[in-house]
């Protein structure tokens, strides 16, 4: 029998055994960087708590020197971070009733079109009025509310991304879960999310550089004769804005830009390269997407024990529950669909909501009954005016984000550079640049009509581009070696692989941006500068004068005309270009 063979390995250089300690120093300062972050995120949130519960001060003083700007960065900063997390919840939610339930699909998407077009203002009076009773004392009513308009300008792009990933996976997927006998939340979080994920994230970073954009109309604003002021960036910059003051306008968009490209390299450059793994994909990309607060996070033993100590068992025993009552489920699923007392309460439920719904909208035609002739009139031209606007700016954004989009998304590289430079862009809002465009274009003839449309498409282009960027990154780099294999030209490549793959996304993109366009109206076409009023003919006009003379009656006329203009597009161009997607340009064998 032969003896065994035994190697001998050269001992390790001494190099090697410098580098060990410097590598467990390097973890080390990792991990107390870690901790010191979520130290210092315990305390804020805890400072914004006992500002909450305190005593309401509708009209806080709002000062333009730049030493409070970190604060007023921060309690911002709060409100955006917690209406992105109800945005991200209801999304998930709206998202995935639409797409797995036809009947609800046939009314949740134009609804959902509608309630992204009305602009922050009509939800305004509601909304506030509402938190303020809820909390009469307390402080806490006003930054509910102001954290719910947020809400009301993300949520909609991000619902609208996820329900269009859940109607483009292959049918092969789905098959695959039913045979391995998926539960309904594994089916969930191991395969719809993580085809949706590329989307939700760059959705994700639209809709938080959205918040940026309406932050001046959501923490300062008037409501007939009562004025509500909370301490923010948005007030800083509306109030610099309304005084003229280019000084602070300056410093109050150096902090906002400061906050912005700290988000991007702590937070979204992670996420997009954590995201890069649900690209699907037989064929490892040549060049990946890296971030090196990432990488330092997986060194670090804190992100580590908690996904092993919290998240992972409390995961494994949620998906475990899910499975046991989908089993449980299946066993009395006859014995459930016989049972005549659910179907009956939920043909009551059924009712009842129709009923409050017909009753509400009998309520409003009986308050449009209440306008003149001459409004009636007004609201149909500023119809007309606003509509012309919204079709241009979608138009005119579609034309240079389509290309520069896919070429962002097709190189990492590029992403690196331009990822920054594009959050920024997307998040300065455009009413605090708006002084500056006016300046210019009020000395041609119609200057503020199309300062409008400038301001328009300041405020929507942003939309389709992260869109087209998503749907770039999540072309699989297998399709795209054999293009490169089979020598596609420039053409042939945009004709066969790239506006085919970029498709769903593209659509979304334009549905949402012509949701923001609506909404950007109301400060495009009624806008306050140095002490005086500038406005042209348009819904937004009509809906900002109306809030600020608290003429309810005009505001609800115009808010119905605008949905009633959402919900004919969505009929005529929106349903059947998602049709188009689902049916021809799913990604599927």
């Amino acid at each position: 029998m032969a003896e065994p063979v035994t190697t001998q390995f050269p001992p390790q250089p001494r190099v090697f055994h410098r580098l060990v300690p410097s590598r467990k120093l390097q973890s080390r300062l990792v991990d107390a960087a870690v901790f010191l972050a979520l130290a210092a995120i315990l305390y804020g949130l805890w400072r914004a708590g006992q500002l909450w519960i305190g005593p309401a001060t509708p009209e806080a003083h709002i000062s333009l020197r730049p030493a409070v700007l970190p604060y007023y960065a921060f309690l911002s900063l709060v409100r955006i971070a917690i209406g992105y997390v109800l945005s991200l919840v209801f999304a998930l939610v709206y998202g995935y009733a639409a797409a797995r339930w036809t009947a609800a699909e046939r009314v949740l998407i134009p609804l959902l079109d509608i309630l992204q077009s009305i602009p922050v203002l009509s939800f305004l009076p509601g909304v506030m009025l509402a938190m303020v009773a809820l909390f009469p004392n307390r402080q806490a009513g006003l930054e509910l509310g102001s954290i719910l308009l947020i809400f009301t300008g993300q949520a909609w792009n991000i619902a609208f991304s996820f329900y269009a990933s859940l109607k483009s996976i292959p049918r092969e997927f789905y098959e695959v879960a039913q045979i391995y006998r998926f539960s309904s939340w594994q089916r969930f979080l191991q395969l719809e999310v993580p085809y949706a994920a590329i989307g939700l994230v760059w959705n994700s970073m639209m809709s938080v550089a959205a918040a940026w954009f309406y932050l001046m109309a959501c923490e300062m604003f008037e409501l007939g004769q009562r004025d509500f002021r909370l301490p923010g960036l948005g007030s800083y910059l509306q109030l610099a804005a309304g005084n003229g003051d280019s000084r602070a306008i300056a410093w109050g968009l150096a902090a906002m830009i400061g906050v912005i490209v700290l988000l991007d390299q702590l937070l979204w450059r992670p996420v997009i390269v954590w995201a890069d793994k649900f690209k699907m994909e037989s064929v490892e990309a040549a060049s990946a997407p890296r971030s090196a607060v990432l990488t330092m996070l997986r060194r670090s033993g804190v992100p580590v024990a908690i996904h092993d100590r919290v998240i992972h068992p409390a995961s494994e025993w949620l998906l475990a529950a899910a499975t046991r009552r989908a089993s449980a489920k299946g066993s009395v699923k006859e014995a459930k669909h016989s049972n005549p007392v659910r179907t009956w309460l939920g043909r009551a439920i059924g009712f009842l909501v129709v009923a409050a719904l017909v009753w509400l909208a009998s309520l409003a035609v009986r308050r449009l009954f209440l306008l003149s002739g001459a409004q009636v009139l007004e609201l149909l031209r500023g119809a007309a005016a606003t509509f012309a606007r919204v079709e241009g700016s979608l138009l005119l954004g579609a034309l240079w984000t389509v290309p520069v989009g896919v070429a962002i998304g097709l190189s990492p590289r590029l992403a690196r550079l331009a990822q920054p430079v594009v959050q920024i862009a997307a998040s300065v809002p455009a009413t605090a640049l708006f002084p500056i465009v006016l300046l210019f274009l009020l000395r041609l003839h119609g200057g503020m009509g199309i300062a409008a449309i400038a301001l328009m498409l300041l405020g929507t282009q942003w939309y389709i581009l992260f869109n087209v960027i998503a749907g770039a990154m999540a072309i699989p780099s297998d399709l795209r070696e054999v293009a490169r294999v089979y020598r596609f030209g420039l053409w042939d490549r945009w004709r066969e692989l790239i506006l085919p793959a970029i498709f769903p996304y593209l659509i979304t993109g334009l549905l949402t941006a012509s949701g923001g366009a609506w909404n950007a109206s109301i400060v495009a076409e009624y806008f306050h500068f140095g002490g005086r009023t500038l406005h042209t003919i348009g819904l937004g006009s009509i809906i900002s004068r109306s809030t600020d003379l608290g003429q309810m009656d005009v505001l609800l006329a115009a808010t119905l005309l605008m949905a009633l203009i959402v919900v004919v597009m969505n009929r005529l161009v929106w349903r059947r270009l998602y049709r188009l997607a689902e049916t021809r340009f799913k990604l599927e064998t």
